[in-house]
């Protein structure tokens, strides 16, 4: 069996599982579809949240960085975990507290409209260059197992998420996040064995 024959089974394989999941935990209420239904446990939304943190965008541009521009550029790193955490700790108890879905409901609800506003369009940009960075690394990763073009590879994943995100809703995201977690922290802890 050749290389190319290996990948299109893991990279099928991959987008089984999600899909699969996608389909199991498809949001039956909106609820479900915004906030999984409340019912996530802590130790599982951590995974979600960590294999957000260990992304393409977090992992190829940070590895790169590092691997560019030397150990002093660790600096990045430890600040993205940093602002990572601290945001978690200073910000998602409030929006549990209040009741609300997103950071301008909050932020509309606690100080102004205008501020809503202002929320609104700086997640909406943030958004965007967040959702560049991870399309790039799709794009890139597809590119190179597939052997397809990046605008391909690009459209494949965003097809993929496309289809789970519209299907389960922030519940079937969140259990995708558990299972790409699973296979990250694998594929992290490999080199760190082999290494130390």
């Amino acid at each position: 069996m050749d290389q190319f024959t290996i990948n299109l089974l893991f990279v099928g394989a991959s987008f089984a599982l999600y899909i699969g999941i996608a389909i199991w935990a498809r949001a039956g209420s909106t609820s479900e579809f915004y906030a999984a239904g409340r019912g996530v446990h802590p130790v599982t939304n951590g995974m979600a949240t960590a294999a957000d943190w260990m992304s393409a965008a977090s992992f190829i541009s940070m590895a790169g960085l590092i691997a560019f521009t030397g150990y002093d550029n660790s600096s990045f790193l430890m600040g993205w975990t940093g602002g990572y955490v601290l945001l978690a700790l200073l910000l998602a108890p409030y929006l549990r507290k209040f009741g609300k879905y997103t950071l301008p409901d909050f932020v509309g609800d606690r100080y102004s409209e205008t501020a809503r506003l202002v929320a609104v369009i700086a997640a909406v940009v943030v958004s965007f260059v967040y959702v560049a960075g991870q399309m790039a690394g799709a794009g890139l990763v597809f590119t190179r197992f597939l052997g397809v073009g990046t605008t391909t590879g690009v459209v494949i994943g965003m097809t993929v998420v496309f289809f789970y995100a519209v299907l389960g809703g922030m519940k079937g995201i969140t259990w995708t996040q558990v299972a790409q977690y699973s296979v990250l922290i694998v594929a992290y802890m490999i080199p760190a064995f082999a290494v130390s």
